[in-house]
């Protein structure tokens, strides 16, 4: 009889370790979809460029969570415009020249090259250092979650760096 419980013992604790492994993993998953989702509504204007309008705006006021300025056209078929609408950040400033791509339809801009790109993809680098932390502990690869944690961090750096 001890034989068969201490079997029995094994297999219900590798089941447990299994099963915490594929939660974790499935939570892993989630977080970096949510990430990328999150991320992919500035991203698509940025790195899609075909078709839509490029130029620099002039930030002329901040005020809130959102700064203004004129827009000058430098692809062709973009329209001069006397005030789009950029996203307050960090990295914008008063004063300043950003190259911007126009939303379709709107008078909404993001910032373009690779700051932008940079930029878009914040929320992906701050869900990357999630899951690393879910990777690591929940599903114990610390290798993996060492290459999500560093992978995030240098996402999140490269993009400050190159927005000044």
């Amino acid at each position: 009889m001890p034989a068969r419980a201490s079997s029995v013992r094994r297999a219900s604790v590798t089941a447990l370790g299994v099963g915490r492994a594929v939660l974790m993993g499935m939570c892993a998953a989630l977080i970096l979809f949510a990430g990328a989702w999150g991320s992919w509504g500035t991203a698509q204007h940025v790195m899609l460029p075909k078709g839509r309008e490029h130029g620099t705006m002039r930030v002329t006021d901040c005020s809130g969570d959102r700064c203004t300025g004129p827009f000058t056209p430098v692809s062709e078929g973009a329209v001069r415009r006397d005030r789009v609408v950029l996203a307050k950040t960090v990295a914008v400033r008063a004063g300043r020249s950003y190259d911007v791509t126009v939303e379709p339809g709107t008078d909404v801009v993001v910032r373009s090259g690779l700051s932008g790109t940079l930029f878009a993809w914040l929320p992906l680098g701050g869900a990357l250092l999630l899951a690393s932390v879910v990777v690591a502990g929940g599903m114990r690869l610390t290798r993996t979650g060492w290459v999500l944690g560093v992978l995030g961090v240098a996402l999140l750096v490269g993009a400050f760096v190159t927005a000044q």
